[in-house]
């Protein structure tokens, strides 16, 4: 099989309506053009894109979080992580969340990339950011913000992900990149 050809497989937005709007999500129902000139209906959600920490407490250490998901009705396994306020930078997004949930800040900070998890149903982007040179600061919970903050080594965690214990999606991706990090095969 051979590498993409980069054709342009386009669509045009025709007409869009807001379906839903929530206090986070916004739900969106577009009419758009097909390549082959049809027509369909795209619904899909507006999201205001988050920041997600890498946040290395030494060279083989990572920063997790345990937490209750309303909509999976369960607690998972996750980097720190939230939502990027109006107008704010996602770096900042980043620190704010390491400070608040976790309690450290970090003296050196590099964003690695952005994630698109939910590409067919979602515009959201998650900013993935490394955190290192860690200082416990104590932290400052959301009233209503319930959850465990804890360590694993990148080797522990990515055993909890072949027992099915990490499933989150920015915590896997999290962890290829922790992981090529730990191992020197990725510089950063």
């Amino acid at each position: 099989m051979s590498k993409p050809d980069e054709s342009d497989f386009t669509e045009h937005t025709i007409s869009s309506r807001k379906v839903f709007d929530g206090v986070l999500l916004h739900v969106r129902e577009d009419t758009v053009k097909l390549p082959n000139g049809r027509q369909a209906v795209r619904e899909y959600i507006e999201h205001p894109g988050a920041a997600t920490v890498l946040a290395f407490v030494d060279e083989h250490t990572l920063l997790f979080e345990r937490q209750f998901r309303y909509p999976a009705r369960r607690h998972f396994i996750e980097l720190p992580a939230g939502k990027i306020d109006p107008g704010e930078d996602p770096l900042h997004t980043a620190q704010r969340e390491l400070r608040e949930e976790c309690g450290y800040e970090a003296a050196q900070w590099r964003h690695l990339g952005t994630l698109n998890p939910c590409i067919g149903y979602a515009n959201e982007n998650i900013e993935l950011y490394l955190a290192r040179d860690l200082k416990h600061v104590g932290n400052a919970l959301d009233e209503d913000e319930f959850l465990e903050v804890f360590t694993l080594t990148v080797e522990e965690a990515l055993e909890w992900v072949r027992e099915g214990r990490i499933t989150e999606t920015k915590a896997l991706t999290g962890l290829l990149w922790a992981d090529k990090i730990v191992r020197g095969e990725w510089k950063v």
